[in-house]
């Protein structure tokens, strides 16, 4: 029976495919203040600013493709049962070959809509305005915004707590809630780590640092659990 590795990924490991990180030097992302462009205030004040802004993110998606971390993540599922929890909203996992895949985030190639949250729709092409869904309502990213509950949440904290290995890679566990995640890992699961920026939750139990970018990192990684 194949050992559980569940992942925890963060915008570190699709920043090597050239994706922008989500929180840059004043609060600013792609020339944008965060709140503007990824809360519902922003929505409500400016629908077209925020329909342009993930437009342009996801033509940005399209031009890009998945790095090595990727695929060597997609490589385990070869002799581990692994589960990839993501905070980020691109399809780079899913590109490179991982098959369980939960965005916690939500998702730049979907579109849901504003007056039913449940009619969620795969979405390759912009969201204009006036573009609706069957019930009549306005669409808008399949994105969790600052300020939203975390609809995956309760099943990534399942997920959690049957890791028989746990990896956290391309995020400083800063981002609430999903850093609370290790904390319902069982006691005595192997937590392995790979920032290049060691995060400062130095107090984890059972944990191995890897102070590297992602791709090298899993290179290293990989080299340990086959040791074991």
């Amino acid at each position: 029976m194949k050992k559980k590795l569940v992942v925890l990924s963060g915008s570190g490991i699709s920043a090597e495919s050239g994706i922008s990180t989500f929180r840059d030097a004043g609060g600013l992302w792609e020339g944008h203040d965060v709140m503007e462009v990824a809360s519902p205030g922003g929505w409500h004040k400016n629908r077209a600013l925020v329909l342009d802004f993930y437009n342009q993110r996801r033509e940005q998606l399209n031009n890009v493709v998945p790095n090595k971390a990727h695929f060597a993540l997609a490589e385990l599922e070869k002799e581990f049962e692994v589960q990839i929890i993501t905070q980020n909203v691109d399809d780079l996992h899913e590109r490179a070959g991982s098959t369980n895949v939960l965005h916690l985030h939500g998702e730049l190639k979907k579109a849901r809509s504003i007056g039913d949250a449940s009619l969620v729709y795969d979405w390759e092409k912009d969201i204009q305005l006036g573009d609706l869904c069957e019930k009549g309502f306005q669409l808008r990213p399949h994105i969790v915004w600052f300020g939203e509950a975390v609809p995956m949440l309760d099943k990534a904290i399942g997920i959690s707590r049957e890791a028989d290995i746990f990896l956290v890679i391309g995020t400083s566990l800063v981002v609430y809630p999903a850093a609370s995640l290790v904390e319902y890992v069982e006691r005595g699961t192997p937590i392995f780590v790979i920032d290049p920026n060691k995060p400062s939750m130095v107090k984890l139990k059972n944990c191995t640092f890897i102070e590297k970018k992602a791709s090298d990192g899993m290179e290293e990684l990989i080299k340990v659990l086959f040791q074991k």
